[in-house]
């Protein structure tokens, strides 16, 4: 999956300009009840701006807060002009870019802004990923490493007629071995499912539904 197939677009995002006010701004975060925004400037992406950045400048600045808030500007303080992500990145990237911030700016060619991945949207694909929302019964196994091994359990999900909710693989290379998480549809078939597992070479680790 890549980033640009689960994007907020850009003309559904809120986003903040450089020579925005930061009296503006907190207004728009609050009124919108965000945490924080892209910086975006003819059309690229410049930084964030967050609550956080706002109220830390102000108690940096010494200043009273009313004068602090009408005479800085957003690109006084906006920070982070690294925290996006290509648009054809795979979805897995976003995990190790965030750095903090609920939102992570997606973009194309010359950092043109295209719009946002949220956290929310993350947590969301990874609940797809281990069919989290759909009830069934959880099988975790480990398998060696070698040829064949995942065609061979295609073929006993098959002969089980076991209907896969999600399949999950885990490294452990210093094992050289695999572990996996099966999440079948609830069926009588579970038992002879497990011990055509365990006679084939997969040891089973724990069974529950969920």
């Amino acid at each position: 999956m890549f980033v640009k197939s689960i994007l907020k677009p850009s003309y559904q995002c809120i986003i903040a300009k450089e020579k925005d006010t930061l009296k503006a701004t907190i207004n728009q975060l609050e009124t919108k009840d965000i945490e924080a925004m892209p910086v975006v400037e003819n059309g690229n992406f410049k930084g964030m701006i967050s609550k956080q950045d706002i109220y830390q400048a102000y108690f940096q600045s010494g200043q009273p807060r009313d004068e602090f808030l009408s005479s800085t500007l957003v690109g006084d303080i906006a920070s982070h002009g690294d925290l996006y992500i290509d648009e054809q990145a795979v979805f897995e990237k976003t995990l190790t870019t965030f750095k903090g911030y609920p939102i992570l700016a997606v973009v194309g060619p010359e950092k043109q802004f295209l719009g946002i991945v949220t956290r929310f949207d993350m947590i969301e694909q990874f609940e797809s990923v281990f069919g989290m929302k759909k009830p069934g019964v959880r099988i975790a196994f480990t398998s060696e490493e070698s040829t064949g091994r995942l065609s061979r359990l295609a073929d006993i999900i098959k002969q089980n007629h076991a209907n896969v909710i999600s399949v999950t693989t885990f490294d452990e290379t210093d094992k050289l071995a695999r572990r996996i998480v099966l999440k079948v549809e609830k069926n009588d078939n579970i038992d002879k499912l497990s011990s055509k597992l365990e006679k084939s070479g997969f040891r089973v680790l724990d069974i529950k539904e969920v």
